[in-house]
């Protein structure tokens, strides 16, 4: 965007420049008003003589004043301040309006429909902080800050350090409402991006723990009042006892901030944030109804994700945005490996197979990336937010724990936790601990798992002999995709066979080394088993291939193994098939029916139904056929399902999203009547559900929805509400629906999110509705590019390309894709990146529906 972004040039340039930094930071927050006031006071030491900028973001800028002396408002343009001839120690006063956000940007501000109460919550990274306050905004420049915050008086606040007793104010004018002010302690050093305020009439649930150096830590769980009633903190504190307990005793070192707030936040655009001792969470994750088992595993997840990193991340921080998988693939795997070690749901790591598919994907895109991402400037940071950064990272540093040793990756990371604490790290920090602490060079290693993009793939190649026994037995690696050099994989071969009840259960297993292009397992020669089952334990980051035979057993026997993860692993290596047009849409959806049979793993029966919708909507060559097959064969699952099970209700809810109109009539008889099936609680979500099945097929029209509405006059119903009505069939409809997210700047994130799924919803029944926003999509993308928020502009790029009408009423998105980007060259780079993954999504779809 013009004027706001920093490259990491600029950002070396100014850290010369710049030594330590304090700010004072006051803002006054209302429930009314476009901005509020902000006044910054920034001490900092500097190169006498030198130049430098602070960043800030605001309609208005009153003063600026350095050292003393007034250097009116010229000197701030194109977001930034430019500062001269600096002194040694300098004082930079800033006063200015700053803007309340509807985009989940900077300081967001939300009043509830359900009570008309007004919250604000702050979102900082990448680079937002200068939204609210001016600053350095960049991850080197740590600093400490001192927050004081006026309110209304019946709003509490919440930043990086304990909540202070507030300050009532003397009142101006009779008549005035009463305020109160709010003075944080300095905080240690951090940076900008996970500073936090946090204020409101929240309601809270208060607990402490006891860290390992003897201090009490004070714990809060806090969620808007309208949610209170669904508030499960007993599970949030469970979780997060159980995250100490594990970071603390693994890292040897004690939580380093204060106190552990955990706040949950509307509209929000991530699943949380790492904001030091003031954790914010989207409160999607506050369930309304019974939640399933991966729901809360995913919940779960997210908590121990975002204390992990407190220690890395928070108290070691990246120099530069280059190192942001880093501290993210951290976090990810540290969070799966407590889950699994620390808290009840000991299977995590197969629940991670289904997450994992995230960073195959993006790594076979056209603009995968080396997991260290070259970052030149922050619209390189805000895309790679991805699966690389996140699921694969993990995946390799999985790898990477192998490689060393457990013992030595733990002794690495603690003392990289000393040397570097409230301090800031690279990459060659972390492995020179490493490979000090394992002495084993990570040089090569390094090379291909971090410095190249791309995915290996692993196929077994197995010889018999007449008898059937394993003469020969190799794992051959492969390269599917250029700028990918073979790499070192530690995995396991399953060998399993029928038992009586016909379930296949583990015979044997054999660890191996997979190195080259060719690795031998001997210890699996002489043996004859009913299959083989390559990475069964999922350790291996690669694309996996099964043996001939032990293909043919597999593709209609999955639903019998007897454990879960290599269930998993199969269905997972087939959805890469289907992706890859080496496997028809119609015979994965009979594979996965079969695993559907038997499938117990809540995540995992989650994440099959996700891979279903999808095939239907984008792969099948036939999608009448396909459903005609699949939708009676959902309903069938559900109804065989054990009432009142998680499994019923996710049976339930896929069926209803992939509906038709043969379905929808029965559909519109539950919500007439309120009943489905013995079991399932035809609750407010379910009810919507149902509302969005029928838009779909046009048996909901504009009254239905407006009465479900105002049966449930909330955020989620109001968003809900927007998403029906985008569902609703017709050209027309679509065409209106889709101009209003391109014109309608007033539109908040989750309004933005649920107008774009819902005129995606439908476009797999009716395709022709997509005539009339194919051509308005790509003429406005520059336009969203230069005048929107990042994420508001990812959201729009991403979310109304109409992918599901690929090779369907004659539209060929892939050649309109290809000619934007051959008629705009010289679009912004982030922009054309976005364009190419939504092609590559389109290229696949018409591979595997026309086979070319």
């Amino acid at each position: 965007m013009p004027g706001t972004n920093l490259t990491k040039i600029e950002a070396e340039e100014r850290k010369n420049v710049i030594g330590k930094v304090a700010y004072t930071i006051e803002v006054e927050l209302s429930e009314s008003g476009d901005t509020f006031p902000s006044r910054t006071v920034i001490d900092f030491k500097a190169k006498a003589g030198a130049s430098t900028f602070v960043d800030l973001i605001a309609p208005e800028v009153l003063s600026i004043k350095l050292n003393g002396q007034d250097l009116g408002t010229d000197c701030y343009r194109d977001s930034r301040i430019e500062l001269s001839n600096l002194a040694a120690n300098n004082r930079l006063e800033v006063v200015a309006n700053c803007a309340y956000m509807h985009t989940g940007e900077g300081a967001h501000r939300f009043t509830d429909p359900a009570d008309g109460l007004t919250y604000v919550y702050t979102q900082f990274e990448v680079p937002d902080a200068r939204r609210v306050f001016a600053c350095f905004e960049q991850p080197d420049l740590k600093a400490t800050y001192q927050f004081s915050v006026t309110v209304p008086e019946s709003w509490t606040v919440l930043s990086n350090m304990d909540t202070p007793s507030p300050q009532a104010l003397k009142m101006e004018r009779a008549g005035d409402s009463q305020r109160h002010r709010f003075d944080f302690p300095e905080t240690p050093l951090i940076s900008t991006y996970i500073t936090a305020l946090v204020a409101g009439p929240y309601h809270s649930v208060k607990s402490v723990l006891t860290s390992i150096d003897g201090r009490t830590i004070p714990l809060g769980v806090y969620c808007r009042q309208s949610l209170a009633k669904y508030l499960d903190a007993d599970f949030v504190l469970e979780q997060t006892v159980a995250g100490f307990r594990f970071y603390e005793s693994r890292y040897a070192r004690p939580y380093p901030f204060t106190k552990y707030d955990q706040i949950f936040v509307p509209e929000y655009n991530a699943g949380a944030m790492e904001n030091a001792g003031c954790i914010t969470f989207r409160d999607e994750y506050i369930f309304r109804t019974k939640p399933s088992g991966a729901q809360l595993e995913q919940l779960t997840n997210t908590i121990l994700h975002e204390l992990a990193h407190m220690w890395f991340g928070d108290l070691v921080t990246m120099k530069w945005w280059d190192d942001l998988w880093l501290n993210e693939s951290f976090a990810e795997f540290m969070s799966y490996w407590c889950m699994a070690e620390g808290t009840r749901f000991s299977d995590a790591w197969t629940g991670f197979t289904m997450r994992k598919v995230w960073g195959v994907n993006c790594d076979q895109l056209p603009t995968t990336h080396p997991i260290v991402a070259p970052i030149s400037d922050l619209a390189d940071v805000e895309v790679n937010f991805d699966g690389i950064t996140y699921s694969k990272g993990a995946c390799v540093l999985r790898q990477l724990v192998a490689y060393v040793g457990e013992g030595n990756f733990l002794a690495a990371l603690r003392s990289y936790f000393a040397s570097h604490e409230y301090s800031n790290a690279t990459l060659a920090d972390f492995l020179g601990e490493l490979e000090n602490a394992s002495g084993r060079s990570l040089k090569q290693w390094s090379q291909v798992w971090l410095l190249e993009a791309g995915i290996t793939q692993l196929e077994s190649r197995i010889d018999r002999d007449k008898d059937g026994q394993v003469t020969s037995f190799q794992i051959v690696q492969s390269l599917p995709q250029e700028g990918t050099s073979l790499r070192p994989h530690a995995t396991t071969v399953g060998a399993y066979d029928f038992d009586a009840n016909g379930k296949l259960v583990l015979a044997r297993r054999a660890s191996v080394d997979v190195q080259g292009e060719v690795t031998t397992v001997p210890g699996l020669v002489g043996t004859k088993h009913d299959v083989y089952v390559l990475n069964d334990q999922d350790l291996a980051y690669a694309k996996i291939r099964f043996d001939a035979d032990s293909w043919e057993v597999i593709r209609t026997r999955v639903g019998d193994f007897a454990d879960s993860l290599p269930r998993a692993v199969i269905m997972c290596a087939a959805w890469d098939m289907v992706r890859d047009g080496d496997l028809s849409a119609s015979k994965y959806l009979e594979m996965a029916l079969g695993a559907l049979k038997h499938e117990t793993n809540s995540s995992v029966l989650n994440g099959i139904l996700r891979h279903i919708q999808g095939a239907l909507a984008y792969y099948a060559a036939e999608p009448d056929s396909a459903h005609r097959l699949l939708a009676p064969a959902l309903f069938a699952l559900a109804q065989k399902a054990e009432p009142a099970s998680d499994r019923q209700r996710q049976l339930v809810r896929a069926f209803l999203h992939i509906a038709g109109a043969k379905e929808a009539s029965e559909i519109k008889g539950w919500y007439e009547e309120g009943k489905v099936l013995e079991g399932v609680s035809v609750d407010t979500d379910l009810r919507w559900d149902m509302v969005f099945a029928l838009a779909a097929n046009g048996l909901a029209n504009a009254d239905t929805i407006r009465k479900m509405a105002e049966s449930d006059d909330t955020i989620t119903g109001r968003e809900n509400a927007f998403l029906a009505r985008a569902t609703v069939p017709g050209r027309e409809n679509k065409a209106q629906w889709a101009q209003r997210v391109l014109d309608d700047t007033t539109l908040t994130n989750g309004q933005i999110d649920a107008l774009t799924a819902g005129i995606a919803r439908s476009l797999w029944l009716q395709p022709a509705d997509a005539a009339d926003i194919i051509e308005p999509y790509f003429a406005a993308l520059n336009d969203i590019w230069s005048t929107r928020t990042m994420h508001m502009a990812e959201s729009l790029v991403g979310g109304l390309y109409p992918l599901a009408v690929q090779s369907r009423e004659g539209f060929d998105l892939v050649e309109r894709t290809e000619r934007w980007l051959a008629e705009n060259p010289d679009a912004d780079k982030a922009l054309r990146r976005l364009v190419l993954e939504e092609l590559d999504g389109a290229r696949r779809s018409k591979r595997a529906r026309t086979g070319k």
